[in-house]
């Protein structure tokens, strides 16, 4: 038996969570002198947005589920922080690893800041600057309690330092997420769901809307609708539409429109459909990421966000909350000729999975080095 010289709890919680914690297990994995256990909380319960990501993705099966499931962002945190805590009681841990921006994020990184574990947080110092996310309050308040905080761009260094976060236990070390995309992608390719919902590579725009603020808003829900439904005239949209989104159309009492309403993907089927889009439309954060790592065109349908990098180098377009707008940007995307080549973003190179668990590493054997006489 195979004996570690410490030991790690990795958190995951929802599909972003699984693809930017993946790479980071699997490099410990690879290691003989740390022994990982994987806390699933359960946020994401539905096998569509859960299972088949972590089989997909390679990651062992999940040591616990807590099934905290839907609720409040209040409810969700508190059956979050009760279940990591006794977790850590149960199995003692050397250091707590998450990822993300998720409520589980933070609320985990919360139990373990109380029980005197170490944090190591993944995708560190990420800032929209905008306060009504609660996604935002996650990130600072994760960061503030986190003992190495792991980063993707150099923006988010910057960040942590204007907030007086700095020293060797802030890290660069890229970008997780493009690792498991760069992994992945040929399987994605070959499990392609194009054929099956009859598209063509660079024949069609996909979108990805989730955000409460814009999915419980009713006016705002079906301006948006109404807004793609132009844009399908010229160019097939499809849209794998989350759960609650779908509720909330029924809800809302949503028109017949031209754009093709699917169930939620797998991550191999919705990467290839990121692969061979013309354009992609979201407000989602890691979607930004990706499309910019593939060299496809996006447009985020939100009024910040907290990958600047994607802008800047990528291949992301902000555009507010104005359904105008957006039907202007894909009609100027649409006239335009696109060389999707992917954004050559400083360490986004498929290793950020092996450096973070370098500097897990080098945390946790300072942990256990004996101290100084």
């Amino acid at each position: 038996m195979t004996r570690h010289s410490a030991h790690v709890t990795a958190v995951v919680a929802a599909r972003p969570n699984f693809v930017k914690m993946a790479p980071v297990v699997a490099a410990l994995a690879d290691g003989p002198e740390i022994a990982v256990r994987i806390v699933h909380t359960g946020q994401h319960y539905d096998p569509s947005l859960s299972d088949s990501f972590l089989e997909q993705l390679g990651m062992p099966r999940p040591d616990v589920n807590l099934q905290v499931g839907s609720a409040s962002h209040a409810e969700q945190t508190a059956r979050v922080m009760v279940g990591i805590e006794r977790a850590l009681q149960e199995h003692p841990t050397d250091a707590l690893v998450v990822a993300g921006d998720v409520n589980s994020t933070m609320a985990a990184a919360l139990a373990a800041a109380k029980l005197g574990v170490p944090i190591v947080h993944v995708e560190s110092g990420l800032r929209s600057g905008d306060w009504t996310m609660p996604e935002e309050i996650n990130r600072v308040v994760t960061d503030r309690i986190s003992d190495l905080l792991l980063c993707t761009s150099e923006d988010a260094v910057a960040n942590l330092a204007r907030e007086g976060i700095a020293g060797d236990h802030v890290a660069m070390v890229g970008n997780t997420m493009i690792d498991s995309l760069r992994r992945m992608l040929g399987a994605a390719h070959a499990a392609s769901p194009l054929g099956r919902l009859g598209l063509e590579a660079r024949g069609y725009a996909l979108v990805t809307l989730h955000r409460p603020a814009l999915v419980d808003d009713r006016d705002a829900l079906l301006a948006v609708l109404a807004a793609l439904d132009e844009i399908a005239a010229r160019l097939p949209i499809v849209f794998p539409i989350h759960p609650r989104t779908r509720e909330r159309l029924q809800r809302a009492g949503a028109p017949d429109t031209r754009v093709k309403l699917l169930e939620p993907l797998s991550y191999l089927e919705f990467l290839a459909l990121q692969a061979s889009a013309r354009l992609v439309i979201t407000d989602s954060g890691g979607v930004q990421e990706e499309t910019s790592a593939l060299g496809v065109p996006c447009v985020t349908y939100r009024t910040s966000t907290e990958r600047p990098v994607t802008i800047a180098l990528g291949t992301n377009r902000l555009v507010g909350t104005d359904p105008g707008a957006l039907v202007q940007a894909c009609g100027e995307l649409l006239s335009s000729t696109p060389s999707f080549e992917p954004a050559a973003i400083p360490l986004w190179d498929g290793c950020a999975g092996s450096r973070a668990a370098a500097r897990i590493a080098q945390l946790t054997t300072a942990l256990r080095a004996p101290a100084p006489v």
